[in-house]
């Protein structure tokens, strides 16, 4: 059977059997996440006031102890030093290593993806060989060195230069950086820069020991942070730095598919990154509600404090759907690609590239909501939470970079769709034909039979399957308008993103609900629960798009459309789906 493909989602009905969830976790994936839980609670949760102060050593060294136990090689192959384990369990290193410090998991994060990805993907088998069995172990650490002054977003735009040294063996490299995670203590160094007047950036990589002049790279003082505080970040400044040829990554001219690649991988990993931080505050929310005594009783029993616990418990659940669902398709498409013939190398490239939508789509949700639990948290905390000696406050300043790693939130919510519109246009994904029968779908009359709802979730997967025409509808008649000028319709594709967002991590709750929990269990009402808040943030969007460029009769029928589109036969009643998740997760005491 074919893997599904990137996007797809929104034109096919997904099976729940389809879909992969934590619950499924392998014996040996159990291990995984119960080592790595076990090292963060005894080694890092009780350094907490040193990350706070800015102890880069402490950092460095929980790295060289996250070497040891092999958790800095998952994703490498055995022949490289690594454990060559799945995607999978690659998300689940990143989630459990990643929850108990923003630093470390800052640390973490840079030095798995983005450091040493380049080499994986796109280094030669010598460069491979070379470099990756010290990444692997963490005898050297891993920084990445794309963002320049004047070229964020923009990563092609960059002023750093190489030029052919006069004996043809070396690039010579002059240029600066900023915002380098792992500066400080790293070694090996994956670059950008433009050879000549190229049109778009080149990769490198070089290890900072085995330049012949080590004066040709230098670094700026550390960054003073909102978060993060302990997490390693500077500016690199390359001083005719001479790299070898053969340190190329892929091709000349290629840097800028590198640096996206890498950058998708990492997206799909800020989500996994983002999981257990929001279980920790939570659960120290819940604790803190259960203990807080006003007016003679605990604030859990406080019907605006239950609220809150309620939707921070249900905003993990449904992050962790989609999380896991994704990182199992990326799995199987890499799968399906080393069984076709392609070699490893080019089918975790391409499996990765494959659902660069719902990568952009996972890290915007995801990050998003974290920033909310923590706010949340403080909340719960009054007081005391904007305190130091809690750990609301250090969790709220750290999530907030979530929101602007891996590309801003609001450059991923324009390229999920952009990417979407492109595929859509080189057929690799019909989006037009269902666009079209929703057309005709408006034109005629509604069927006015109530449906037999009665199997569990079939309501609610009918609700998806319309929130799915819904985006169809808005964004078939946008681009019918506008044609290639959509892409200048930010406000627009804003919107569309939101529909879209809210769609794929609806399904993915409903799903996991549906293959693994009862009608009456919990994880049935937060899927239920997040489904209602989606359709109504949908409502929201959608109708503040057709408004901003459709008019008269057309206007009339799309907004007619929007109102059939999300529609419930049987409302679920919200505040006893919050009830019921809020009691239980106070009884339970975490989540």
């Amino acid at each position: 059977m074919a893997t599904l493909k990137g996007g797809e989602f929104l034109i096919k009905e997904i099976p729940a059997n389809e879909i992969f969830s934590l619950e499924e976790l392998s014996e040996e994936q159990r291990m995984l996440r119960d080592s790595a839980k076990e090292f963060i609670d005894r080694e890092v949760v009780p350094h907490h006031d040193r990350f706070e102060k800015k102890d880069y050593a402490l950092t460095e060294q929980t790295m060289r102890q996250l070497g040891e136990m092999g958790l800095l090689g998952i994703t490498v192959p055995e022949e490289y030093g690594g454990l060559g384990m799945g995607f999978v369990s690659t998300m689940l290193a990143c989630d459990y290593v990643s929850g108990g410090n923003g630093s470390l998991a800052t640390a973490y994060g840079a030095h798995t993806g983005i450091g040493t990805l380049p080499t994986l993907l796109y280094g030669s088998e010598e460069l491979k060989k070379k470099y990756l069995p010290d990444l692997a172990t963490g005898t050297k650490f891993g920084a990445y060195c794309l963002t320049e002054p004047d070229a964020g977003s923009d990563a092609n735009s960059g002023k750093t230069r190489a030029r052919l040294s006069e004996d043809g063996k070396h690039y010579i490299i002059n240029g600066q950086k900023m915002w380098i995670s792992n500066a400080g203590f790293a070694d090996t160094f994956t670059l950008f820069a433009k050879i000549d007047d190229d049109k778009n950036i080149t990769g490198f990589v070089i290890n900072r020991s085995e330049l012949e002049n080590p004066e040709s790279l230098t670094f700026g003082e550390e960054e003073h942070k909102l978060g993060i505080r302990s997490s390693s970040t500077r500016q690199v400044f390359f001083n005719d730095m001479k790299v070898p040829v053969e340190n190329m990554l892929g091709e000349r001219n290629n840097g800028f598919k590198i640096a996206l690649n890498a950058l998708n991988v990492g997206r799909i990993k800020l989500a996994a990154a983002n999981l257990d931080g929001q279980r920790r505050i939570l659960n120290h929310s819940i604790q803190y509600s259960n203990e807080r005594k006003q007016f003679g009783v605990s604030i859990s029993t406080f019907g605006a404090i239950r609220k809150k616990i309620a939707e921070m418990s249900t905003g993990i659940f449904v992050s962790e759907a989609g999380s896991y669902r994704l990182a199992k398709n990326v799995e199987d498409k890499i799968a399906e690609l080393v069984s076709a013939g392609t070699d490893h190398q080019q089918a975790e490239l391409k499996g990765v590239e494959e659902f660069a939508v719902e990568a952009s789509i996972l890290k915007v949700f995801v990050s998003d909501l974290t920033q909310n639990t923590a706010d949340e948290g403080i909340q719960i905390y009054g007081g005391m939470g904007f305190s130091e000696d809690t750990p609301m406050e250090s969790a709220w300043r750290d999530a907030r970079i979530g929101r602007i790693y891996e590309g801003t939130n609001e450059i991923n919510r324009l390229l999920a769709v952009g990417m979407l519109i492109k595929r859509a246009m080189k057929g690799e994904l019909d989006l037009l034909s269902p666009a079209m029968a929703i057309s005709k779908e408006l034109m005629g009359i509604p069927s006015f039979e109530v449906p037999d709802y009665s199997a569990f979730m079939s309501e609610e997967k009918a609700i998806i399957a319309n929130l799915k025409k819904v985006f169809l509808m808005v964004s078939g008649a946008a681009l019918q308008k506008f044609m290639m000028d959509i892409e200048k319709q930010q406000h627009l594709l804003l919107n569309a993103s939101e529909i879209l967002n809210q769609i794929y991590m609806a399904e993915s709750a409903i799903l996991r609900a549906e293959k693994h929990f009862s009608p009456e269990s919990v994880e049935a009402a937060m899927a239920q629960l997040n489904l209602y808040k989606a359709v109504e943030k949908i409502i929201a969007a959608a109708k503040e798009g057709i408004i901003s460029f459709a008019e008269g009769d057309e206007q009339r029928m799309m907004l007619s459309g929007l109102r059939r589109f999300t529609k419930y036969t049987n409302h679920p009643n919200v505040v006893a789906l919050t009830e019921k998740v809020a009691a239980h997760y106070i009884e339970k005491g975490a989540y």
